[in-house]
């Protein structure tokens, strides 16, 4: 049994509670701890953590042989927390971003490595069935090479957003949109194509004088193979669109939240290249796009 410490009893701590309940015969969740001792003990009446302390030092849990550790805190705090459950013994899952700096980054890595825990940073959604089966489609190369990416991180957060304490100064939060939002937009991409060989950007603070960090930014990037791409990161658009587009040789194929979009003509949709091929081996003429969602774990067209 997995004795689980959840530091950090913010709004994002609830999904990794319930995460870990779905699990009660491999692991036990033992202490909860926040800075207000009040907050970690509302989470632990919340959930019926049955014989978990509320702690408001984690240091404090050092010694208690915890096993497994979610980091929920601001980013700033992440690097010491992590390195100092790791070299305790346990192994640890941080929130993103992974950290406030690329040195404290270095620095979690490096402790991972000397202790030989595991360190995870989350990136739920890789593992989302749409963005699994566009990367299994981008990985057989049937779209030929990649030639553009599109990613648009679109967010949208009132002036009110930043009057929490630790939000929106670069010391305590590490950046802006671009860090703290459409990191999973990034990580994706990044999963898609690899690392870009060039990188140009720009950013601003448009429309929140609260905050020390951009609240937009622009990149243009060049990867190995010659594909260009395009990131927008921002949390000043009211609509909120987020969407990865590849684009290549071949059709086109987009992720747009929950959808992804293939050719017509796929029927084995376990297999869409398979199914595609054998019905448009040699022609595009018929080509069109067709919705797919996931619906409790089965896909359906709309």
């Amino acid at each position: 049994m997995l004795k689980v410490a959840i530091i950090g009893a913010g709004a994002i701590s609830g999904a990794h509670i319930s995460a870990y309940l779905a699990f009660p015969e491999r692991c036990q969740i033992v202490a909860v701890v926040d800075m207000y001792v009040e907050k970690a003990q509302k989470r632990i009446n919340e959930y019926g953590l049955e014989g978990a302390q509320a702690v408001t030092d984690y240091t404090e849990l050092l010694a208690q042989n915890i096993d497994l550790v979610s980091v929920c805190t601001p980013p700033y705090t992440h690097a010491p927390i992590a390195c100092d459950f790791m070299q305790a013994g346990a192994h640890v899952l941080v929130e993103k971003p992974m950290a406030s700096s690329l040195e404290e980054a270095d620095l979690m890595l490096r402790a991972a490595q000397k202790s030989g825990k595991l360190l995870s940073v989350v990136a739920q959604n890789r593992f989302t069935t749409p963005m699994m089966k566009l990367k299994g489609v981008l990985d057989s190369k049937r779209m030929g090479p990649i030639v553009h990416v599109q990613v648009d991180s679109f967010w949208w957060r009132g002036h009110n957003y930043y009057d929490l304490w630790w939000r929106g100064t670069w010391e305590k939060e590490g950046g802006g949109c671009t860090l703290n939002h459409a990191v999973h937009h990034i990580d994706a991409m990044l999963w898609m194509m690899g690392p870009p060989l060039e990188l140009q950007a720009m950013m601003a603070n448009t429309a929140h004088d609260n905050a020390e960090v951009e609240d937009i930014s622009m990149a243009m990037l060049r990867f190995q193979e010659g594909a260009l791409g395009m990131i927008t990161s921002s949390v000043v658009h009211h609509g909120e669109e987020q969407q990865l587009i590849f684009q290549g040789k071949k059709p086109e194929y987009l992720h747009l939240g929950k959808w992804l979009l293939l050719p017509r003509g796929i029927t084995d949709f376990r297999n869409p290249i398979k199914s595609w091929n054998s019905r448009f081996r040699s022609s595009l003429t018929n080509y069109r796009m067709l919705f797919m969602s996931v619906t409790l774990g089965k896909l359906r067209m709309c």
